[in-house]
């Protein structure tokens, strides 16, 4: 049973709106030195403004130095290899998102909620807990699929078994700069937080693959840029560990912790389920392609995912814009307010994306030879899945709002079904049509997620899509005009 000490942050924290979030009033905070809430407000709004544009462009870099280290690898090693590698690569980022059992989320929640109750004792036990518990995960989802590969492996030299294997010996590093990335946040170290992951590791990754391909002491293939990857993560770990220890708040240095364990467990849990099954979404082709042995394929449908994935960048800019903005709308009651806003934030998704998939499109033949004759195939596939990025954008940042509306539940739900439906209709699209299958069935799975949340929305919210909106919008203006 939990004392009144312990109960507190339980309560408030358990009536959180948002997954990403932190649950704490402007009006639980004592103002010190004076200082007004209007003016912590406004500090706040202008320190959350000014993140946010920092983090954008961070991400934004971030996202063109891993699209040019994944299409220099590809280039490098060719179509097979490139199938090796991203297969290898999908298995470890599944183990090591589930790995971090969902308090890459969690902390943003625990860590600053019980700061600003000053409850010091308990920021420092669930900061310990969660290193702790992750870490062990990570262990035994590495030791546990290094044991099935190599028993499981009839060739245990071959490339696609030495890759496999060092997959998952990195997946312990990468879920502890997941962690740590997370802590960094929670401490408000936001650019900090995004630079280990999303530039650091891959700049490196980058560096030491071009490095072996100019000195050409050794063949270039799926093994060693595994081996890239697993130094490249040593070397963000390290980064994470230095800007740690630049924000480590003095408030938490010599504090015994306090630990609600069984309340951690059973909050991240549902997290961690979406966690997990957002990566398997984005990995599913590749995994089942390589699962199948048509390592060349997975090779194939790997780089027209990378390339149609440049379309996710408009639909970031806009979540990372409107994301406060619809939980203050939400907590104000503000429905015509709120429904406004997601026409608005549908409109920016959807033109951004086809601005950017119009040119992408011209240039997609040639860019897809410069990779190599090989990678010519993933034309129409590539083509197909731009398609379901289109579709999801004109669908607006529906996940942000059902999670900064407390739909958090219903969105995991929906998310958990689409996962579902996406992998059984992998499979049979590529036991029918090959890697076509398996890009027209990851399209179909990326529009029935987004027409499930859409009326998840219109139940729960009573909002109809913002693009619908913004159309309808446009046409009664007009003829008002006419």
């Amino acid at each position: 049973m939990l004392t009144g000490y312990q109960r507190s942050p339980v309560a408030r924290l358990a009536g959180s709106r948002t997954l990403s979030s932190v649950a704490v009033s402007p009006e639980s905070i004592t103002p010190a030195g004076g200082e007004t809430p209007a003016k912590r407000d406004g500090e706040r709004a202008g320190n959350l403004s000014y993140g946010s544009v920092w983090a954008l462009i961070v991400y934004v870099g971030g996202a063109g130095l891993t699209s040019i280290a994944q299409f220099e690898i590809a280039r490098l090693v060719g179509v097979s290899s490139y199938g090796i590698y991203s297969y290898s690569f999908a298995w470890a980022s599944v183990l090591a998102y589930s790995a971090t059992l969902g308090f890459n989320v969690a902390l943003l929640r625990f860590v600053p909620g019980y700061g600003a109750k000053e409850q010091w004792p308990l920021a420092r036990g669930v900061i310990r807990f969660a290193v702790a518990w992750s870490l062990v995960a990570a262990l035994l989802a590495a030791g546990t699929g290094i044991a099935i590969v190599a028993i499981s492996s009839s060739r245990p030299y071959s490339e696609h078994v030495v890759s496999l294997m060092i997959g998952m010996a990195t997946v312990p590093l990468m879920t502890m700069y997941l962690i740590g990335a997370t802590l960094l946040r929670a401490f408000g170290g936001i650019v900090s937080a995004l630079l280990p992951e999303r530039v650091i590791r891959d700049a490196v990754l980058l560096a030491l693959v071009g490095l072996v391909a100019i000195a050409a002491t050794w063949p270039l293939n799926a093994t060693l840029v595994m081996a890239a990857l697993l130094i490249s993560s040593a070397v963000t770990v390290g980064a994470v560990g230095v800007f740690m220890r630049r924000l480590w708040p003095a408030t938490l240095r010599g504090v015994s912790p306090s630990y609600l364990p069984r309340y951690w467990l059973a909050t991240v849990f549902p997290i961690m389920i979406m966690t997990a099954v957002d990566t398997l979404m984005n990995r599913t082709g590749v995994m089942l392609l390589g699962w199948s042995g048509n390592i060349r394929d997975a090779g194939i449908f790997a780089v027209g995912f990378n390339v149609a994935m440049l379309l996710l960048l408009p639909r970031v800019a806009v979540s990372t814009v409107f994301a406060p903005k619809i939980a203050d709308l939400h907590a104000r009651g503000d429905q015509a307010g709120l429904q406004q806003l997601f026409a608005h934030a549908s409109t920016l998704s959807f033109v951004g994306t086809v601005m950017l998939a119009l040119p992408l499109l011209v240039v997609l033949g040639p860019l897809l030879r410069w990779f190599g004759h090989d990678f010519v195939a993933a034309t129409h596939l590539t083509q197909i899945l731009m398609a379901g990025q289109i579709f999801a954008a004109a669908a607006g940042p529906h996940q942000n709002l059902l999670t900064m509306t407390g739909h958090e539940r219903a969105a995991a739900v929906v998310m958990i079904a689409s996962a579902v439906a996406n992998l059984a209709a992998c499979a049979i699209g590529i036991a029918l049509f090959g890697v076509i299958g398996a890009a027209v069935a990851s399209t179909a799975g990326m529009v029935l997620w987004n027409v499930a949340t859409a009326i998840c929305i219109y139940r729960r919210l009573n909002l109809i899509p913002g693009l619908a909106v913004a159309i309808g919008g446009v046409l009664r203006r007009r003829r008002l005009a006419g």
